[in-house]
């Protein structure tokens, strides 16, 4: 199975210099946890509910005044929607991420794939990539208790 047989192909892409509030009533509105970041027909970066969370509100910041420039993950982790849904769940389990946007062989955006996905396309690759960043949340949290 590829990717682009299980992606979401519906993906709002935020400009980075919309507020965290922007940014926050999209997530909301769309019923998503993360948005990519465009600028100038480019992607810049990603944020993620937790982005906002963790560099914004936990830092006391203004959410009208704060823009997603300032809190967004810079690094931008991708796959193509011509490989399999294998090799990507491997990559997604190896990088131990959730999510992955789909960038076609232009280097277009045109979707994103999360774990969900891959889990509701019954593929057994679900599993190994799960596993592996339950593993390291697992190990993360053992070292703060």
């Amino acid at each position: 199975m590829l990717v682009k047989d299980c992606m979401t192909k519906d993906v709002e892409l935020a400009a980075s210099t919309m507020t965290i509030h922007e940014a926050a009533q999209k997530m909301r509105t769309g019923n998503f946890g993360s948005l990519p970041i465009g600028d100038d027909d480019r992607l810049i970066g990603m944020i993620t509910d937790r982005d906002i969370v963790i560099r914004a509100v936990a830092d006391g910041r203004n959410p009208d005044n704060t823009f997603v420039r300032d809190v967004m993950s810079n690094s931008i982790l991708y796959c193509y929607e011509d490989q399999t849904i294998d090799e990507v769940a491997h990559n997604m389990g190896e990088k131990q991420v959730r999510r992955l946007l789909v960038l076609n062989r232009n280097k277009r955006l045109v979707g994103l794939l999360s774990l969900g996905d891959v889990a509701t396309s019954h593929h057994e690759s679900t599993g190994e990539a799960l596993g592996k960043i339950s593993d390291k949340a697992r190990t993360e949290a053992e070292t703060r208790y």
